[in-house]
């Protein structure tokens, strides 16, 4: 079994910062791609930020400058810094994993349970 625990999430000012983590346990060897998502009222789920096991990054142009995504591969965390909060990024975020490589089968995809954030303007 594997699966994604996400923490940070709650309610922020406009203007203001909050992070969010994502830790990945159970039995795996490596997972190649984890990142966020995140889908507000009556929209779409959309990408927000990914990062490779090998660090490189890719965002969404919306977030892009003022979200941060990182990776901590020893602990199998990855965390998403968000500054410079505005009330359209209010939403419910999900922790994301591609390719996940176990021993005897592998998962294509998990995704967290979703933690909600919410900009107050």
């Amino acid at each position: 079994q594997v699966q994604l625990v996400e923490s940070g999430g709650g309610l922020v000012q406009a203007g203001g910062s909050l992070t969010l983590s994502c830790t990945a346990s159970g039995s795996f060897s490596s997972i190649n791609l984890m990142g966020w998502y995140r889908q507000a009222p009556g929209k779409q789920r959309e990408l927000v930020a990914v990062i490779t096991s090998g660090g490189t990054a890719n965002y969404a142009d919306s977030v892009k400058g003022r979200f941060t995504v990182s990776r901590d591969n020893a602990k199998n965390t990855v965390r998403l810094q968000m500054d410079s909060l505005g009330p359209e990024d209010t939403a419910v975020y999900y922790c994301n994993a591609k390719n996940i490589r176990r021993y005897g089968s592998d998962y294509p995809e998990l995704w967290g349970q979703g933690t909600q954030v919410t900009i107050s303007s």
